[in-house]
Formats: structure tokens, sequence, C-alpha cells
């Protein structure tokens, strides 16, 4: 079997031997242990949001791997748990990520390890990611243990990555780090720990609350303005009555100036 088959044929054979992987798989393949199934819930929450930040961070969910190996040029596959390909347009896979066929390679493997639900060969799986497709990063969670390590490839051998001075697992190349919150891996995306829909849901609930008492208080501030408008205008009436009737007694007492001017002119022209 060549790699230089045309492309056409590529696609018939990897979708026949997808189609082999999918029948040969046990029962137990279809199971998943409650911590596993939580992992991935959380880590496929926080990568969908650095994916809306940057749409070239891909991310897939239990995707079967094809690839050649070989000097027969064989194919292999593997399933990681999640996976990150970074590109800068839409991967299309459909059933099945066939390397060969595709424009980018995996840069990020994930796989959640439970003792009592072991579904596939992490060993082999580990062999794969490193020797035969090379993944630069390789991130292994054991939930039942609290194990935690993040691979990188170095040469033709994974070394583990030390955590940095804030106790993470850091992946420059995507602005990620990971660490451990509360039991279970967390992301960290440009220094800031990326939030689960709990967590967006609290601060959207604490957002529209202090919304409210924003609304109460400027309501509460609008009647005072009102009232404070409504004593204005009470005491502007009652300015304009006093200046009315001031008005009129210095009306009054110059009627009675005239008055007394004009009885005062008449007898003296009596006298």
């Amino acid at each position: 079997m060549s790699s230089s088959l045309p492309r056409p044929l590529l696609h018939l054979v990897f979708h026949e031997a997808a189609q082999a992987y999918l029948r040969s798989l046990p029962l137990e393949h279809f199971m998943e242990a409650t911590a596993q199934a939580t992992q991935r819930k959380i880590t496929l929450e926080s990568f969908d949001l650095v994916h809306a930040r940057w749409p070239d961070f891909q991310v897939f969910n239990e995707l079967l791997v094809q690839y050649y190996v070989g000097r027969d040029q064989r194919v292999r596959q593997v399933v990681p748990d999640n996976m990150v390909v970074v590109h800068d347009k839409p991967i299309q896979a459909e059933g099945s990520f066939d390397v060969p066929l595709q424009p980018a390679r995996p840069f990020l493997t994930l796989e959640y390890v439970s003792k009592s639900n072991r579904r596939k060969d992490y060993e082999d799986s580990f062999i794969k990611y490193e020797q035969e497709l090379k993944v630069p990063y390789y991130l292994l969670f054991v939930p039942d243990a609290q194990e935690l390590t993040l691979y990188k490839l170095k040469g033709r051998r994974y070394r583990s990555v030390p955590p940095n001075d804030a106790g993470r697992h850091a992946i420059p190349e995507l602005d990620l780090e990971v660490g451990l919150v509360d039991g279970w891996v967390r992301y960290w995306y440009k220094g800031e720990l990326l939030p689960l829909p709990a967590d967006l849901l609290r601060d959207l609930e604490r957002t529209r609350e202090e919304l409210r008492e924003q609304r109460k208080r400027a309501d509460a501030e609008t009647q005072r303005a009102d009232a404070e408008t409504q004593r204005a205008d009470a005491e502007k009436g009652r300015a304009d009555a006093e200046k009315g009737r001031a008005d009129a007694a210095e009306r009054e007492m110059e009627q009675l100036r005239t008055q007394i001017e004009q009885l005062r002119a008449r007898k003296k022209n009596g006298a």
C-alpha cells in the first residue's frame, strides 16, 4: 500500500479501515467512567472558549485518527479522548481524521485514564503519539490518582513539562496552561483561567443582580429628584404668591401716599 495513491483511492482506503476498526470495537469501548466523562466535558467547554477567541484552535472529541506507518505503509489507528489541531481553515473530518489527507497534524492529544475502566491500551497510545504521529504535546490525566502529566516531544522522545512558578504546565505555542483545580484539569488561556458554564452562570446572575440594584437606586434617585422638583415648584409658587402680595401691598401704599398728598394739597389751597 502506497501513500502516493490518488486522493479518491486514499479516501476509500481510510474509509474501509475506519469501518473495520468500528466493527472490531468491544462493547466496553462504549462505556465510560464518570470521572473521564466529567474531565472530557470540562475540556470541551474550556476549549470552546479558546476556539471562539482563536478560530485556528480546533478541538475534536474521540475522533479516530488514521495514518500510515512502516515500510509496508499499513494503516494505524488511535482515538485520543480529545485532540487539538491548529489550522487557519476549518478541518473537515467525517468519521476519521486521516493524516495524509489533512492540511495539519494533531498538535495536542489528551487522555483521561480510569483504573476501574480501561477502555484502551494507553501504553500503546503513548507510543503512537510519540514515535509514529510525533504529536508535539500529550496530556495524560489519571483522575483516581490525581496525576497530571504534560509531555512535550523533544527529539524522538516525550519529556514531562515541569510546572512554572504558578504551579501550571505551559504550552506556549497555544498560549495555554494546564493545572489541577478542585481535582480536575483546568485550563488558562493567555494567563486567565477559562471559566466553566457554572462559573459563567454565576457571573451572569451576579451581573443581573447588580443591574437590578442599579435600577432600584436609579429609580429611587429619580423619585427623589421628582420630589425635589415638586418641592422646588411649590417653593417657587409660594415665593411668587408672596411677591404678588408684596407688590399689591406696595401698590396700596403708593395709592395711600397719593391720596394723602392730595388731601394736604386741598387743605393748603383752602387755607
